[in-house]
């Protein structure tokens, strides 16, 4: 087996039931939207919503995956930043019980960054995200120590806001033999840094993974297929997720065509994140890439039968049930 480890935004999320709208008019957040807060108004949300009904988890785009493969039995790890705070001590802990590894590096000044995920009746999710410490990760913080010993890097398209930190990581995984990984995030982080994508999938980068929006943002609008075929050229391994009607992934002339589990979907958060888990698993156990697809499949599929990036354990259960029977098919 393959080891991974993972870098991203550490946040915690805090996802909070509230009986109304009214705190969203209050605070001017459209609903269902994701908006960035600064660490005055992310502590008077928090204060607003105290009380409340709420549940918290080790968040942030890679931190979902490499939850998702520690889970999963595979030697993972993840390197983030968090404050000197209970809810880093949480952030650690959790990734700790998920069995990982993690690398968890503490500010002197900033909190834990959070995503603060209020939750209405009819299930919308309306987020207010203060990344505090997360972003304060830099390169010179890495240490060659933390990428010894394993084979997959894989990063969060987030981080390309970091550009340092980020091909500092991706030269330091390359003087490791490793294999790196990269999801695109964001069509609006694609949008926005497209030469500096560009440049790193072409210098760095074996497996790319996008959903259909960020491939489409990165080729200049081209529809998924074509899509691949243009991200392939540049990488390895090419993925492009098509939601309900499944995901595309392309290596060399192999084309494969992974069909999505068919559930009633819920939220779609996490979606995204545990595809790669599913996929990741799947390749660093060897498997083949019509598989790989399978099981990213099934674990965006579970997910998204729930609220939240997070499965209980009777969906992790059946997770693991669907992923063995493909397995062994």
């Amino acid at each position: 087996m393959k080891k991974i480890i993972g870098i991203g935004n550490a946040l915690v999320d805090v996802m909070t039931i509230i009986p109304d709208d009214t705190c969203l008019g209050r605070f001017s957040l459209p609903k269902g939207s994701m908006t960035m807060v600064d660490a005055n108004r992310s502590n008077e949300i928090k204060q607003a919503i105290n009380g409340l009904k709420k549940t918290l988890a080790s968040g942030g785009s890679a931190g979902n995956t490499m939850y998702g493969l520690g889970v999963m039995g595979v030697h993972s790890s993840f390197i983030g930043k968090v404050g000197r705070d209970e809810l880093g001590n949480f952030y650690e802990k959790d990734m700790v019980d998920a069995g990982l590894a993690p690398v968890i590096i503490r500010s002197q000044h900033s909190p834990t960054g959070t995503a603060v995920a209020l939750v209405t009746p009819d299930s919308e999710r309306t987020f207010a995200t203060h990344l505090g410490a997360a972003t304060e990760l830099t390169a010179e913080e890495l240490s060659n120590e933390y990428f010894r010993g394993y084979h997959i890097l894989y990063l969060e398209g987030y981080l390309i806001y970091n550009l340092p930190l980020v091909e500092h990581a991706c030269r330091m995984a390359k003087d490791n033999n490793m294999c790196v990984a990269l999801d695109l995030a964001s069509y609006n982080v694609v949008n926005e840094m497209l030469p500096a994508f560009e440049r790193i999938v072409r210098e760095y980068v074996d497996i790319v993974f996008a959903n259909e929006e960020e491939a489409r943002a990165f080729t200049g609008g081209l529809n998924p297929v074509d899509a691949l075929k243009i991200i392939s050229g540049k990488c390895e391994i090419a993925i492009v997720k098509t939601g309900a009607d499944g995901s595309w992934i392309k290596r060399g002339d192999e084309v494969i065509k992974a069909d999505a589990l068919k559930v009633d979907a819920v939220d779609t958060t996490g979606a995204g994140d545990l595809y790669a888990a599913g996929f990741l698993y799947g390749y660093s156990n060897g498997f083949t890439l019509d598989k790989c697809g399978l099981f990213g499949s099934i674990l965006a599929g579970k997910v998204i039968e729930v609220i939240g990036a997070r499965m209980p354990s009777e969906k992790w259960t059946e997770a693991r049930k669907l992923v063995n029977a493909v397995a062994e098919d």
